[in-house]
């Protein structure tokens, strides 16, 4: 994060603004609307300026900068078409702590002015960091079509019976899911339909009716996806939004933790071969354990928690242990490994089935339906497979497959590390060798690896080995 967001209160006090252009004058109409008191110092002022002025929203020095004109200032601006008196203005400010925006030159910014999207008080901002000013333009256009102008007429009637609920409802938890309800509620449609005292008595009443019971657990097994934080579900995304607890694996990408509610408390429990933060059914008591608090436990999965993800082992303890649970299935990385590869499962003149398989059984082994897997068109991917891949070659070519079948391994798959490696049963074990390919890797093997080269479509990925 290379800025740090925050949001000044400048109601009543007292901002400097260096120059009188339009440039300029786009920053004084934004401070004038945050409440601030406006000086301008510039020889002349622009048309909006001087409509500004002599409407008494501004002050006015008709001169150059001078030195003492930052005196008593809680924020500057410098927006002048002189590049030396922009960096004087922002040195003097940076030597006297006084936050300071140079309009275009966010090298001599203490702070950048994002775009807004305003429903106050509700306030989105937006910034690309100085990097781009038209895509933050372009994103807050984008964000006003998805933020109705309601929200900050509910957001100023929940600040109305906020003191109120604190009262009624002591413990923080369960005055955050009673707005949490609210917000997405009864009361909310309301607003939106224009019906604000109506939505006003339904709070009335809502807050009295407000019950202090005994919160009830639940838990929410979530999939993931195969990396990519744009492949996540809605309703993946509204419960990591909401969640108390967030227990993950080492498949979770922090681009998707970061979607997590900030105070949520985050338990990795990520497990690799022979590396176990936790055993499974550590795992599975802690989830019932947390639950039982009172606590809103998502147990967030790459993938998806019942394809290899020992899901169904987590909700039997569950349902042993009388805790409620919800399932929100996710893209299970076969099905996002071979897409983003460019490797249908399935295509009518090469493969009529596809079968799933994993590669790390409970005791260690490969020990699988080998006759069955050997089978001409069908596409057979392997989970976990990457450390016993010599023995799935073989095995694979022991019983009947040529050892000239086509085979790919995709890592990391759905992100911009995904790497493809592409082969044969024959000789991939020697490719795996001379590359540096490691876990997470799914395995496809069938005619269908063939379509990489014609189909492979993914900016950012990198195929090595035969095609």
């Amino acid at each position: 994060m290379k800025y740090f967001p925050v949001f000044f209160d400048l109601h009543g006090k007292r901002v400097l603004v260096v120059g009188g252009g339009d440039v300029a004058a786009r920053k004084v109409a934004l401070l004038a609307r945050a409440g601030a008191e406006v000086k301008v110092v510039a020889p002349e002022l622009c048309e909006s300026l001087q409509y500004r002025l002599a409407n008494g929203e501004i002050e006015h020095e008709a001169r150059n900068f001078q030195d003492g004109d930052i005196e008593s200032c809680a924020l500057i601006v410098a927006g002048t078409d002189d590049q030396a008196t922009n960096k004087h203005v922002s040195d003097l400010a940076h030597a006297n702590c006084i936050p300071v925006n140079v309009v275009d030159q966010p090298e001599l910014c203490s702070f950048i002015v994002p775009s807004i999207i305003d429903r106050s008080p509700v306030q989105v901002a937006v910034s690309t960091g100085g990097a781009s000013p038209v895509l933050a333009r372009l994103l807050r256009a984008r964000l006003e079509t998805l933020i109705p102008a309601a929200y900050g007429r509910l957001a100023a009637l929940m600040n109305e019976f906020r003191h109120k609920v604190k009262a009624k409802l002591t413990d923080e938890g369960k005055r955050r899911r009673f707005w949490e309800d609210v917000a997405q509620g009864h009361i909310a449609e309301l607003i939106f339909a224009g019906k604000e005292e109506a939505a006003r008595q339904a709070m009335h009443s809502a807050v009295d009716a407000a019950q202090v019971a005994e919160d009830r657990g639940e838990v929410y097994l979530v999939g993931a996806g195969p990396g990519d934080p744009d492949l996540l579900t809605f309703r993946a995304l509204r419960l990591l939004q909401q969640a108390d607890v967030i227990v993950y694996d080492r498949l979770v990408s922090a681009e998707i933790l970061d979607m997590a509610r900030r105070d949520a408390d985050l338990v990795y429990v990520g497990k690799e071969r022979d590396k176990h933060t936790l055993p499974q059914e550590d795992i599975n008591l802690l989830l019932a354990r947390i639950a039982k608090k009172g606590k809103r436990v998502l147990r967030l999965k790459g993938g998806d928690p019942f394809i290899f993800g020992r899901g169904g082992e987590e909700i039997e303890t569950l349902m042993q242990e009388g805790v409620r649970f919800q399932i929100v299935p996710g893209i299970t990385a076969a099905a996002g490994a071979a897409s983003y590869a460019g490797i249908p499962l399935t295509h009518r003149n090469y493969a009529q089935s596809v079968t799933f398989v994993t590669g790390h059984l409970k005791d260690g082994t490969m020990n699988l339906n080998w006759p069955a897997l050997a089978q001409p068109h069908q596409t057979l991917v392997v989970y976990m497979g990457l450390l016993g891949l010599n023995t799935l070659c073989a095995r694979l070519v022991e019983h009947g497959l040529a050892a000239d079948t086509p085979m790919a391994l995709v890592q990391k798959a759905t992100t911009r590390e995904q790497k493809v490696l592409v082969g044969t049963l024959g000789s991939m074990p020697e490719l795996v060798k001379q590359t540096s390919i490691k876990p997470p890797t799914l395995i496809i093997v069938g005619e269908v690896v063939n379509l990489h080269k014609k189909l492979a479509w993914f900016g950012g990925a990198k195929t090595v080995g035969e095609e």
